[in-house]
């Protein structure tokens, strides 16, 4: 191991020199906490290979798990460093995605600066943080990696002499100190309190921070493309930035999130929404010492100060001379909070607050004309116009928090009600689809609820979706409907699925009731997920948008909003589809149904917003985000967007403010780039990759399902994957399985993922690609003719395939094979592993003819980077593959034994994913 790092210290450079420091680091930390031995196992800088017995078993693991997190950090770091060098040799446009590389290439395809600049005024791109359990460490695991990252940052400022490069040293060392002590792996399963203090540190310390970056980032490109400054001079005028939240929304499947959950939630988040402007507002306030009298002074902003002054007869000695202070020490006591005994804040409402952050913005925009009428212009554009837009973003709720749940939820709570309001109708509807769809649509005419009072209910699913609907109602009632984002409905599978939520809306009083009937004040939103879902969802979509009800309610969200145009949000789910159907059929059909909702939303002069459920790991739609946005299909950009991040990707695309905005620049910058491009083209009708697409999907949807379908693969998987370990960790509140049934339908594609990428198989996402490649070839040259050219020039077909090639390079048939040494029946397993390996051999084969080099050739630092983490892994898989013998041998003999077996599974399934870089 240790040549091998060598070489590629040699071959890549600095991060890997960075890396071999921060071993030698934990070394000398192991040895100063009296483990010479462990400190002689170290993988990479150790000749001595592990030595797995009954003492060192778990030591070892938690050895392993680190040194992994130890490599991401310092490459990491090393792609932080070379965008550095390259934008320093080659200016901004030379790191592709960025907005330098936007601009400049607007401008070399004769786009107009003002064409750009009204576009971004149109960009409204939201990431989504969600619960999803995939995320193995612990959050004080997390906070003490996120320390590390920031000293290995530090040692590249060339500055520091030799002695302060001592201290960064030995300040590393006690970081490696408290890691190798701090369990990482959870013993017992977080508590939704656990998770949201995880994302609130996202949506609290690193998103506000990093906002301010982001937008000087966009404004330095702005100005070295060349065009004119005056244009982003205004932070107003620049792409909308949201953050969405799904902890303490999201119930899919998870009984722990209750309507109390969701209160607090939004409580929490208010909370910190004012602790971060109480903050701002401070440090704006020190910076308006400015002397002067009421000359200086709009007659506007005098008047308004008077009237603050008396409404909330002020008591604080005014600044003397100092009107603008004044103004911000009058404008924070109208903020509806209180300070507490310990110096903490509490929300504190009182006639004189603020109702929302618009009539706070409505103040500050006033103070910031009143500054520029005086003279002070770039205070008032900078420094006012800095709380202006974390105002716009953030306001008084920090982040979006949508509900989330299930249709057939919903549906079994709806007809749960039926059964003491309506007992005719529901023996009527009980096993009649016609007349249950007849039933949803004749109560969407009537102005009333079923029940009077939530008492009357005897189901316990019925009143959680009636409480839940009544905090989302309470909330709305005394501040707005901004701290909410959408009612998703899973699952989605015909209309009558979000007809049912407007039922709900109106039970808990949250409804209006326009001139054209009821009215949701918030979107309603499909989340389809798998192939058939898809196949049907331009139908659904044009069953829903032709209801008055549902008119109704986008024209009451477009008003409420200020949009020109309805907006409708429609949600597609990366992981379902993929489960179902492998990596190219889930992608087609992906791709496919947003063209085609696309034109049904046009057909009702509706404007769609696209919501990608995307994952952490291929098989869930992870990729390069400026990749994935080039990906899109052009009709289909419309500068909206939302999109998920779970679990580990959270920490690795946000744990620092310069990450997180490089990140954000991706997903804004190409959202942008390609939503003007869109705009200078007809939308895209290229029957030529529709038809390669759409045959390879078809093609490899066969042969993935043969070999899910085989009467042998799900007693393989049962044994050959860690599944019953995963489903027995606890990494996320939430459970493995939707209802708790042991079917592979039942089973959340989270945990599906997780364990073929723990056993290095990878199946979703290339199993079938070889075999449909071989046929195209032999049995439609044209085809694979045609495919053989779109892989140079169509942006969809790349990506997929780039993925595809990415995939197959972490997965190793050495361990496969020994994976599936675990199944029991010689039969099974021979039978799956014959299908497995003849596969992945044909898949190869195939893709290399097909993009014509190998990836050592194409993607030298991927290679290298996988390479290196494999010659570390084998003996943790062949550890994994041990443990999950005697653990399972145990379950049946010696519970006791199998308790503790159990948690050094885990270790080596935490430090396997830390080695993969993903989970699920």
């Amino acid at each position: 191991m240790k040549h091998l790092l060598d070489k590629v210290k040699i071959l890549i450079g600095k991060p890997y020199e960075d890396f071999e420091f921060l071993l030698q680091c934990l070394s000398e930390v192991l040895v100063e906490n009296n483990e010479p031995g462990l400190a002689r196992q170290i993988p990479w800088i150790s000749s001595q290979p592990p030595r797995f017995d009954k003492e060192n078993t778990e030591k070892l693991l938690h050895l392993y798990s680190l040194s992994f997190q130890l490599l991401n950090l310092a490459e990491v770091n090393g792609a932080v460093q070379n965008r550095r060098t390259k934008q320093q040799q080659n200016g901004l446009s030379g790191v592709s995605g960025l907005w330098g590389n936007v601009l400049a290439d607007l401008k070399s395809k004769n786009i107009d600066e003002n064409t750009i600049a009204r576009e971004l005024k149109k960009v409204v791109a939201e990431p989504v943080l969600t619960a999803h359990p995939t995320e193995a460490k612990r959050p004080v695991v997390l906070a003490l990696y996120r320390q590390l990252y920031l000293l290995i940052v530090k040692r590249e400022n060339s500055m520091y002499t030799s002695y302060e490069h001592e201290e960064i040293k030995h300040d590393i060392k006690q970081i490696l100190h408290k890691l190798w002590f701090i369990g990482e792996i959870f013993i017992e399963k977080p508590a939704v309190e656990s998770e949201l203090e995880n994302v609130l540190h996202y949506f609290y310390k690193v998103f506000p921070e990093m906002l301010h970056y982001f937008d000087f980032k966009l404004r330095q490109a702005w100005e070295e493309t060349g065009f004119n400054r005056d244009l982003v001079a205004d932070t107003g005028n620049y792409p909308v930035i949201a953050f969405g939240n799904w902890v303490g929304g999201d119930r899919d499947g998870h009984p722990l999130v209750t309507a109390e959950v969701t209160a607090n939630t939004l409580k929490t988040f208010r909370v910190h929404a004012f602790l971060l402007l109480n903050k701002l507002l401070d440090e704006l306030a020190d910076k308006l010492s400015i002397y002067c009298n009421s000359s200086c002074l709009t007659t506007s902003f005098q008047k308004r100060m008077e009237m603050l002054q008396n409404e909330l007869q002020f008591q604080k000695q005014p600044a003397k001379n100092e009107p603008f202070k004044t103004f911000i020490q009058l404008v924070k006591q109208k903020l509806p909070i209180v300070e507490n005994s310990s110096g903490g804040i509490e929300l504190h409402e009182t006639t004189t607050s603020y109702k929302s952050s618009v009539k706070l913005a409505e103040d500050l925009l006033l103070l910031k004309d009143t500054l520029i009428n005086y003279g002070a212009e770039t205070i008032a554009v900078n420094d006012v116009q800095k709380v202006l837009r974390h105002l716009k973003i953030f306001g008084f709720h920090l982040a979006h928090l949508d509900i989330r749940q299930n249709s057939k939820f919903y549906e079994d709570a709806l007809r749960d009600i039926m059964k003491v309001s309506q007992p005719q109708k529901y023996k009527a509807t009980a096993q009649n689809p016609e007349a249950w769809k007849t039933f949803i649509l004749e109560e969407l005419g009537n102005n009333r609820p079923f029940i009077s009072k939530i008492d009357f209910l005897k189901s316990e699913k019925s009143k959680q979706v009636v409480r839940t609907f009544q905090v989302i109602e309470n909330h709305i009632s005394h501040y707005s409907e901004r701290a909410l984002g959408s009612l998703i409905v899973s699952m989605t599978r015909d209309v009558t699925d979000l007809f049912t939520v407007f039922l709900f809306v109106r039970e808990a009083g949250l409804s209006h009731y326009t001139s054209g009937g009821l009215a949701c004040p918030l979107p309603v939103v499909p989340l389809f997920e798998t192939i058939d879902d898809l196949i049907k969802s331009p139908e659904i979509l044009d069953a829903f948008l032709s209801h008055q009800a549902t008119k109704n309610s986008l024209n009451y969200i477009k008003e409420q909003k200020g949009w020109k145009k309805p907006v409708q949000d429609v949600m597609i789910g990366y992981s379902d589809s993929n489960k179902d159907g492998g990596i190219l059929a889930s992608t087609w059909h992906l791709y496919n149904a947003q063209i085609k909702l696309t034109e049904i939303a046009k057909k009702h002069g509706v404007k769609l917003r696209f919501f990608h459920g995307k994952g952490g790991t291929i098989s869930r739609g992870a990729g390069p985000t400026h990749w994935f946005i080039k990906s899109l299909p052009a009709s289909t950009l419309n500068g909206l967007i939302r999109v998920t991040e779970q679990g580990e990707t959270i920490e690795r695309k946000y744990a620092n403010k310069v990450n997180a905005a490089y990140n954000l620049e991706l997903l804004v910058a190409g959202l942008a780039h390609q939503t003007v491009l869109s705009n200078q083209i007809e939308p895209e009708n290229d029957q030529v990759r529709n038809k390669v697409f759409s045959y390879m999907a078809n093609e490899s949807y066969k042969v993935f399902r043969q070999l899910t379908d085989h009467p042998s693969f799900i007693e393989f998987y049962d044994q050959a994957t860690p599944i019953d370990a995963i489903e027995s960790s606890k990494i996320g509140s939430r459970p493995a399985r939707r209802t708790g049934k042991r079917t592979l339908a039942d089973l959340r594609a989270i945990p599906w993922v997780f364990s073929w990428t723990q056993s290095r198989m990878h199946i979703s996402s290339w199993y079938g690609v070889g075999s449909t490649l071989q046929k195209m070839k032999m049995e439609e040259p044209e085809k694979y003719s045609d495919l053989r050219k779109l892989v140079k020039t169509d942006n969809f077909v790349r990506y997929v395939l780039t993925n595809i090639d990415t995939s197959l390079a972490a997965t190793d048939e050495k361990i496969i094979k020994l994976y599936s040494d675990l199944v029991v029946s010689e039969k099974v397993k021979n039978e799956i592993l014959t299908m497995l390996l003849s596969e992945l051999a044909l898949t190869r084969e195939m893709m290399l003819a097909l993009l014509g080099s190998s990836i050592r050739e194409r993607r030298k630092n991927h290679y290298y980077s996988t390479n290196l983490r494999a010659d570390a892994l084998m003996p943790l898989h062949k550890e994994q593959i041990r443990l999950l013998k005697q653990w399972r041998k145990a379950q049946h003999s010696d519970k006791e034994n199998a308790d503790g077996l159990l948690h050094s599974l885990l270790r080596s399934v935490n430090a396997i994913a830390n080695a993969m870089g993903t989970t699920g």
